[in-house]
């Protein structure tokens, strides 16, 4: 399998999650909208719809191969702040599943960087 596919089925895997990570925003508001931060202005639902919806353009975006790159650099963007505004902050409040959030915030945000990289 040649280096061109291998990134093509990745990329595939990597839209389809983020996709499916938007959609769940959609079905379990009312447990997501407990995690948003008392901090954050506006209602928790309002923040967990907001995301969502940018989860599931940028996954759209990722699929259809419009505007990848510029989805994929939003949406690291996007992640690092949840790392930062979100998790680390839940860390230090001891939040137990904190760690596991921030990696695979990270991550996800690493391999959106990588799709973004090999996008033009």
């Amino acid at each position: 399998m040649n280096n061109a596919t291998i990134v093509n089925i990745g990329t595939l895997l990597f839209g389809l999650v983020i996709g499916t990570f938007g959609v769940f925003h959609f079905l379990n508001t009312d447990a997501m909208s407990g995690m948003v931060p008392d901090y954050l202005p506006g209602p928790g639902k309002v923040w967990v719809f907001i995301t969502g919806a940018a989860l599931i353009l940028a996954a759209i975006s990722i699929l259809i191969n419009k505007y990848r790159r510029m989805a994929c650099l939003l949406l690291a963007a996007m992640l690092i702040l949840f790392v930062i505004l979100l998790h680390v902050p839940s860390m230090n409040s001891g939040n137990e599943n904190a760690m596991g959030s921030i990696l695979k915030d990270t991550a996800m945000a690493a391999a959106a960087l990588m799709i973004a990289g090999r996008s033009s």
